[in-house]
């Protein structure tokens, strides 16, 4: 099976190297020197790290045969993706794998169905689960131990306690401004009244 673990960033400095937008918990392990990954497009790789490491926080990578900044900059936004054996889970067992997510049924803790995850959108901030619903419309929830309060691989779902908003179309928003036309409202009128 193959995984996305990074995004090939911006070049860095005039030796080739570039940043990285990790997308693996395990970076240590998916892209060390020596890791072989498939890319997408698949016509720029496949691609051999040759070096790796911190820079202000940042991930930087050096590829066998890339050398110069030209090089580098040819790289930018290209999809970096390792194959990795399906049966193998993460060491963490509070950690999963997209392949082990997609599909799960989700429903909310009083057993509500809220639709099937269809995707897993990873941002710099945490991930969110992409949910279409039976009507076709889609969902989005924040994959954070607040919310999801259980997944069951066994039972392939996913059980969330969502807050008020994040899945009932029916909430109403209020805003102060709102409330207090409908207090002035309210005051109008009852001075008609006297």
């Amino acid at each position: 099976m193959q995984l996305v673990v990074a995004r090939v960033g911006r070049a860095h400095g005039i030796k080739g190297e570039v940043t990285v937008e990790v997308r693996t918990d395990e970076p240590e392990l998916r892209l060390g020197p020596g890791a072989v990954l498939f890319t997408d497009p698949a016509s720029a790789g496949p691609l051999t790290i040759e070096t790796g490491r911190v820079h202000s926080g940042r991930l930087l990578l050096r590829f066998a045969g890339v050398r110069d900044r030209n090089g580098a900059e040819a790289l930018r936004n290209i999809l970096l993706i390792a194959e990795v054996d399906p049966d193998v889970t993460p060491e963490d067992p509070e950690e999963y794998y997209d392949h082990q997510l997609m599909d799960l049924d989700v429903f909310t803790t009083d057993g509500a169905a809220v639709g099937r995850i269809t995707e897993i959108s990873h941002l710099p901030s945490q991930d969110l689960f992409v949910v279409e619903r039976e009507d076709g419309t889609e969902v989005l929830i924040p994959f954070v131990e607040e919310i999801v309060v259980e997944i069951d691989l066994e039972e392939q779902r996913a059980v969330i306690d969502p807050p008020p908003g994040l899945i009932d179309d029916g909430a109403e928003v209020v805003s102060s401004r709102d409330a207090e036309e409908e207090a002035t409202g309210d005051e109008d009128s009852a001075g008609a009244d006297a």
